[in-house]
């Protein structure tokens, strides 16, 4: 089996598996207790979010935990727009955020706040001119994804905080989901007051993820009652969950020190060999993409077809993301690149984890160039 699929998920590492079933075991009360074995888990809880803050180079109680990326982003969306409302009602983002963020958008056009979706140019990038001509006076908030999960496009999102410098009162968020342990982000460095990560990218476990606040910024949580998370984020703490994406992200650091020069070279070899095959154009550019994610399309076929084609050899790939494959609908964010519609038809995604090897790339392509043919074949036939 080739599992070229990582940007749905990853396959959680061993060490994640078994230190879940641990925690899971010993450590199961619940943290808010006040007898000792509470007091152990709170101070296990500490522990990881300590880990996590000096990975990110950050303070710990600016680390939140949360159930992905998902609900980081709806938490970062609208628990600024519930806190500054009174301030302003205009938010900026991009025409190709991942949906949890555009369909936040959308619900707050729904209750009377304005939405500018940034266009991006060929390589799926924004311009930072239209950015800046798009803030008003009632401009609260900016959010940005860093890498796009579809094309892999990385955004300027160190220029983008430089300019959002000039702007105190805007917010900058940023979805850091398909990024985490692929491309390195300097939180404080590019001047980002929000952003999301879900472990279940980087090999630990689906329903975990993390929020960065910084220190002095206030939003509203969207999920009250009880007080946990720094009164942030109500319910009772998954604590073999907030363990697990710990260990997962200690672990995915290392490996990016080990093996990032190993990924950026099989991801070039897959681009150069299927950019020679026949109707076949790509819509990731590696000089702006992240090193994991190849976007492109066998113009003429379903991207569907070339999935489920590939999945009788035991390769896996996916059409658009993993959260709107089945809507069958063409992605947004191809269109929004200028990809014809007949092309965004047939797209396919390739997206790669530290642990996928050379090998693995060259049988893909053989598989590729037979799977090509015989569907070609057929739909010439079917002409």
């Amino acid at each position: 089996m080739i599992y070229f699929d990582n940007s749905a998920t990853t396959k959680p590492y061993e060490e994640v598996l078994e230190a879940f079933v641990k925690t899971s075991q010993v450590f199961y009360a619940n943290p808010s207790s006040l007898h000792r074995l509470g007091g152990q888990v709170e101070k296990l809880i500490s522990q990881a979010r300590q880990q996590v803050a000096d990975i990110f180079s950050v303070k710990a109680n600016e680390i939140y935990f949360t159930s992905g990326g998902t609900e980081g982003n709806n938490l970062a969306i609208k628990g600024t727009a519930l806190q500054y409302h009174s301030r302003g009602n205009h938010i900026i983002t991009t025409s190709i955020e991942h949906s949890s963020v555009y369909e936040t958008c959308k619900q707050l056009e729904e209750l009377g706040f304005t939405i500018t979706y940034l266009p991006v140019n060929q390589q799926g990038q924004i311009h930072i001119e239209d950015l800046k001509a798009a803030i008003t006076d009632k401009t609260i908030l900016v959010s940005v994804m860093h890498v796009n999960n579809e094309t892999g496009t990385v955004q300027p999102i160190e220029q983008i905080g430089s300019l959002l410098k000039n702007y105190p009162k805007i917010l900058f968020h940023v979805d850091h989901v398909q990024g985490c342990g692929k491309v390195p982000l300097s939180i404080y460095g590019s001047g980002i007051d929000l952003c999301t990560v879900s472990a279940h990218k980087f090999h630990g476990l689906k329903g975990n993820g993390i929020l960065y606040k910084r220190a002095n910024v206030r939003i509203s949580p969207i999920l009250t009652g009880g007080h946990q998370e720094q009164n942030m984020r109500s319910g009772t703490e998954n604590t073999a969950g907030i363990v697990t994406t710990a260990k997962a992200l200690r672990l995915v650091t290392n490996q990016y020190e080990k093996h990032i020069d190993q990924l950026v070279t099989i991801r070039n070899y897959l681009i150069e060999q299927i950019a020679q095959l026949p109707h076949i154009a790509i819509h990731t550019d590696p000089i702006v993409a992240a090193p994991h994610i190849i976007n492109f399309s066998a113009v003429g076929l379903r991207g569907e077809v070339l999935v489920h084609a590939l999945e009788q050899e035991h390769i896996y790939i996916s059409t658009t993301s993993a959260c709107s494959s089945k809507t069958k609908e063409l992605s947004r964010t191809l269109l929004a690149m200028g990809v014809s519609e007949k092309a965004a038809e047939g797209a396919v995604r390739i997206s790669l984890s530290f642990e996928n090897t050379m090998d693995e790339a060259k049988t893909f392509i053989k598989v590729l160039k037979n799977t090509l043919n015989n569907l070609f074949q057929v739909v010439g036939e079917d002409r």
